[in-house]
């Protein structure tokens, strides 16, 4: 599929490029290297880094939901919702953590994410920040980013297109691509 030619409004991102921006980061975050004992990614947006870099540095992956981008097939930013509980297979979140997700638009999310660290998980000794997009309308700036966005482009994912099809859509896009 021929995606549209990204501009200063839109950045249209494939696969191919999803990927590489991910083992960019990976490289960026083991050439400081810091070392950290377990990652963190934000659901929904965050999850597919996090699963990669977490087999990457072969590290734990806990998970935590957080949701603003709800209305209208996820384009329009309403209230931040952080999920009570964080889903981890050990004991819980501490020593140094990177918190994964997949962009900084406003900052919002990741600046009370770090909130929520802070005062729930006083065993975290220290938290950096990874993203594969960090854009300049950010009130947060991440510790690691793969590109910088100065125009602030609505980045669409490869994912998305599962935002808006629904079950017999797939359906019948199934059968005609058999």
């Amino acid at each position: 599929m021929t995606l549209p030619e990204s501009n200063d409004q839109h950045l249209w991102v494939s696969w191919d490029d999803y990927h590489k921006c991910i083992e960019k980061l990976c490289l960026q975050v083991y050439e400081s290297g810091w070392e950290f004992n377990q990652i963190l990614c934000l659901a929904r947006g965050g999850v597919r880094p996090g699963d990669i870099m977490s087999r990457v540095f072969n590290v734990p992956l806990a998970i935590l939901s957080t949701s603003s981008y709800r209305a209208d097939a996820g384009t329009v930013q309403g209230d931040l919702d952080i999920a009570s509980h964080i889903t981890n297979t050990g004991a819980g979140l501490s020593g140094p953590l990177l918190l994964v997700d997949d962009l900084l638009d406003s900052g919002e999310t990741v600046r009370r994410v770090l909130e929520h660290i802070k005062t729930q998980f006083t065993d975290v000794t220290e938290v950096r920040v990874a993203v594969l997009w960090h854009k300049a309308c950010s009130s947060v700036s991440p510790d690691y980013a793969v590109e910088y966005l100065p125009k602030n482009p609505w980045i669409h994912q490869p994912f998305e297109i599962y935002d808006t099809i629904r079950p017999d859509q797939l359906m019948k896009r199934l059968q005609t691509h058999q």
